[in-house]
């Protein structure tokens, strides 16, 4: 009987996120929204799943040890004319750094990419009824190291910044 590998590769949590905040912190300075983002985000981990023929004998029961990870933002009161012009300088760019566009209309207005490298994931989206604008960044599943903490995980800590210049909104 062959040994089955691990579909699941490893995952080093402090270098994801810092892989997803600098994303969002891109996405973030180039949408130069009116308004401040929700500075309580955090990298939040998820539930994966076995996969093959493991998860037959597992169903619907996450594993411990491989999470998913996630990084989400939102602005509120954003006008629809702000937003589209947001969305859509994030779009040029993910498309000229070789992002896929994988969905849209995944909200009122919104789209995703994914990287064809890493399999991250982009979400930007606007909600009509509140003006609301959110970002989001997914890690796909990684294998977690040995003691690894997601409730006393310093790096999980993320407040968006902005840094006004003259000329306008810029990152840091």
């Amino acid at each position: 009987m062959a040994v089955e590998r691990n579909p699941v590769p490893a995952a080093d949590p402090d270098r994801v996120a810092a892989r997803l905040k600098a994303q969002a912190q891109r996405v973030y300075a180039e949408a130069a929204l009116p308004g401040e983002a929700d500075p309580y985000s955090r990298v939040e981990t998820g539930t994966c799943y076995y996969r093959g023929l493991r998860s037959f004998a597992h169903i619907d029961q996450g594993r411990r040890d491989v999470r998913s990870f996630e990084l989400s933002w939102q602005v509120s009161g954003v006008a629809e004319g702000t937003a589209r012009a947001a969305q859509e300088r994030t779009r040029r760019r993910l498309e000229r750094d070789g992002w896929k566009l994988t969905s849209e209309d995944i909200s009122d207005r919104g789209f995703r990419f994914e990287h064809p490298g890493t399999g991250d994931k982009v979400d930007v989206d606007w909600y009509e009824p509140t003006g609301t604008y959110v970002m989001s960044t997914y890690a796909p599943c990684g294998e977690l190291p040995d003691g690894f903490d997601a409730y006393h995980w310093p790096a999980a800590d993320w407040a968006p910044r902005k840094q006004r210049t003259g000329t306008g909104v810029a990152s840091e």
